[in-house]
């Protein structure tokens, strides 16, 4: 009898399971930043446990997350509700708490039928290379990086330069992929619109204390669409606005190789530099 393959490492890291009033998870060595899960895999296990409800009808069109505070290595709950729903679209809010502590995560997500209509896509993708043709990004220390491969076309960040004078520029264009390649779906693509580095990293060059505020990705095609892209990388670009105050803004976008806008993405952070 053949072994079932083992699962990849990212869909172990978003597992969740029903309980009686709420949902479960834990998080994953594998996916680990500075002080706890890197946002991106929590906000996938979110809308991992918005997908698998019995309720959930649609396709996720926009996730806000909040990052409330560090959560800690271990399981956690997810509290998930149903705040409105019409033919069209459902409003869900997403509470994540250990134990008896306040929520270290409020995420909200809305799903929608996308029902067939006129489209247009008047934004181009950025031009690059195959992803086969540029060099994969050096391994940092953080556990969660080492699981995506990085492929800079442009802006690749200059860590170990100096950070007096003139800021170096914050744009960054490349192709993110896992590592060990998985096709992509709306739970990864979500994952990878938080997989940036920090902006202040490439303006300063330099790592400083760094993290997800608040994370708001909009999502452009239906899980069936995507399905029939069978892709494992996308092209992706990020950019900020302004630094101040301990705070940077961040957009990106995520593209298909054949050209297809998948999704934009913004966030607030907070840096000590």
């Amino acid at each position: 009898m053949t072994e079932p393959l083992p699962a990849h490492l990212f869909d172990e890291a978003t597992r969740v399971t029903a309980g009686d009033s709420r949902w479960q998870g834990r998080t994953s060595p594998d996916y680990w930043a500075f002080v706890g899960p890197f946002g991106g895999v929590t906000a996938a296990t979110v809308l991992r446990a918005l997908i698998e409800h019995p309720q959930v009808q649609g396709d996720p069109l926009a996730v806000t997350v909040n990052y409330c505070a560090p959560i800690a290595e271990g399981p956690f709950d997810l509290d998930v509700r149903l705040v409105k729903a019409n033919r069209s679209s459902q409003h869900w809010c997403v509470e994540l708490s250990q134990g008896d502590a306040d929520a270290a995560t409020l995420a909200t997500a809305v799903f929608a039928e996308r029902r067939p209509s006129w489209s247009h896509q008047p934004a181009q993708m950025p031009d690059a290379p195959p992803f086969s043709e540029v060099k994969r990004h050096p391994d940092t220390n953080m556990s969660w990086t080492r699981q995506y491969d990085f492929r800079f076309v442009e802006g690749r960040p200059a860590l170990g330069a100096s950070a007096t004078g003139e800021p170096h520029s914050s744009y960054s264009r490349l192709w993110i992929s896992d590592r060990k390649p998985r096709k992509l779906d709306c739970l990864s693509l979500l994952s990878m619109s938080d997989a940036f580095f920090g902006r202040v990293f490439h303006a300063r060059g330099e790592l400083v204390p760094f993290g997800t505020v608040s994370l708001t990705t909009y999502l452009h095609v239906s899980r069936e669409e995507l399905a029939a892209e069978d892709i494992t990388h996308v092209l992706a670009t990020a950019d900020a606005k302004v630094f101040n105050r301990s705070y940077q803004d961040q957009h990106g976008e995520l593209w298909s190789p054949s050209g297809r806008l998948l999704a934009t993405t913004t966030q607030i952070a907070y840096f000590k530099a």
